[in-house]
């Protein structure tokens, strides 16, 4: 069974790194009618067509997010969004909404269903089999409940509309949610933006006081943010979900920077093929683990995939990511012929040694160390604000592509 790694895309930038990591297929949004219609950076139509042709010429599968509930005054948005999909040729639609299932089908567009339809027994996935080809099973649901699901398919021969077997697909990286797959009236209750329409403001990240009636006693609860759950990180137990059944290895973040696609298609993509060569490991595992921490995260635990009923909750705000980027310039040049990057140093400083990341829309993310930095062709320990620099590198970049330095995270807690 031929395992895929699904990377989130909310750039071009992201785009290119997924591709370059190792994803089988992205996903992303165009316009509202997606669960990250506020929080990522969504593609706007034009850009549908483009976005394709990428993935086409790099052997990526495309799928395009219209997820969100629909509502009656809407139905003709979504029918024109789905004809323009159907136009472009992409790959899959993921989608939960029966006017989006329906109209899908009717004209011969791939369905993948959403983890907003909650599917944790095998009756679901009968039921949604008429429609689609792959399934997202619950992030609720454990491995166990995972495998007789998958084993049932196996029996039954259950398959989709295009007469192939319903291929399961679970998230294995990524933000989780207190709200059951995601259904949450707290954002919409207390702000007046939706959750269920991809406008969640996150309420529940916060941290909470609780205040007697009589205004005599205010305590903070438990030191915790218990509304936030810790980031779910799957690179431990992975050949456990393959084990399960499921070929489908979904990585959240569309709202996340490229940086985050890369490290994260990256690590998922080694680890299976470390399962595949027999060569995954403890160690491996450590080292995957650590670099997952460089990148934005809540702190991680493994959801509830091996049993746990009650979630872990992050002990504070906002990411817990080992390494920060500071920007420090752009490429003004390029010299393919011996591999030279010019950079126009707009902030700070870098030296030799130090790690550089470099992102564009058609670069995608970059990363290197600085074995070299020239100033008027001359070698130099560094470079500082106001300076154009020249770096060795491997791949190719391009002008106006931004530089930035990874430095270790001060922790202030």
């Amino acid at each position: 069974m031929a395992i895929e790694i699904m990377s989130p895309v909310g750039s071009y930038e992201s785009l290119y790194a997924a591709i370059n990591a190792g994803a089988g297929s992205v996903y992303f949004g165009v316009g509202k009618m997606n669960m990250r219609s506020r929080s990522a950076a969504n593609f706007s139509h034009e850009d549908l067509q483009n976005i394709t042709d990428i993935c086409r010429q790099h052997g990526v599968k495309s799928y395009l997010t219209v997820n969100t509930i629909v509502y009656n005054d809407e139905l003709d948005e979504v029918k024109s969004l789905l004809d323009l999909a159907k136009q472009c040729n992409v790959s899959a639609i993921i989608a939960s909404d029966f006017s989006v299932l329906t109209y899908c089908q009717q004209i011969g567009l791939e369905i993948h269903i959403s983890t907003q339809c909650n599917i944790t027994n095998i009756e679901a996935v009968r039921f949604y089999a008429q429609f689609a080809d792959v399934v997202v099973l619950a992030r609720e649901v454990n491995l166990a409940q995972a495998a007789a699901i998958a084993q049932q398919i196996e029996d039954e021969n259950i398959c989709g509309p295009r007469g192939e077997k319903i291929r399961l697909e679970m998230f294995v990286h990524g933000a989780l949610c207190m709200a059951v797959s995601g259904k949450c009236y707290l954002s919409l209750d207390n702000l007046n933006y939706s959750a269920n329409r991809g406008a969640c403001l996150q309420p529940c990240r916060r941290a909470y006081l609780v205040k007697d009636m009589e205004n005599e006693l205010e305590l903070a609860v438990d030191n915790k943010y218990i509304m936030s759950p810790k980031d779910l990180c799957t690179i431990g137990f992975l050949d456990k979900m393959l084990k399960a059944g499921v070929s489908i290895l979904k990585i959240e973040g569309r709202g996340r920077s490229a940086e985050y696609v890369k490290v994260t298609t990256e690590c998922y993509h080694e680890a299976v093929q470390a399962i595949a060569a027999g060569t995954y490991s403890p160690e491996k595992i450590a080292l995957w683990t650590e670099r997952l921490k460089t990148v934005y995260n809540r702190g991680f635990w493994d959801g509830y995939y091996l049993g746990r009923t009650m979630g872990e909750w992050s002990e504070r705000y906002g990411s817990q990511a080992t390494m920060v980027k500071e920007y420090v310039g752009k490429i003004t040049n390029f010299f393919s012929n011996i591999s030279v990057a010019e950079i126009l140093m707009e902030t700070g400083e870098i030296q030799v040694g130090d790690t550089l990341l470099v992102e564009g829309p058609t670069t995608g993310v970059y990363e290197t160390t600085v074995s070299e930095i020239r100033v008027d062709l001359k070698p130099v320990n560094k470079s500082v604000k106001g300076e154009s620099c020249s770096i060795q590198t491997t791949d190719l970049l391009r002008r106006g592509d931004k530089v930035y330095k990874k430095v270790q995270k001060i922790d202030e807690f």
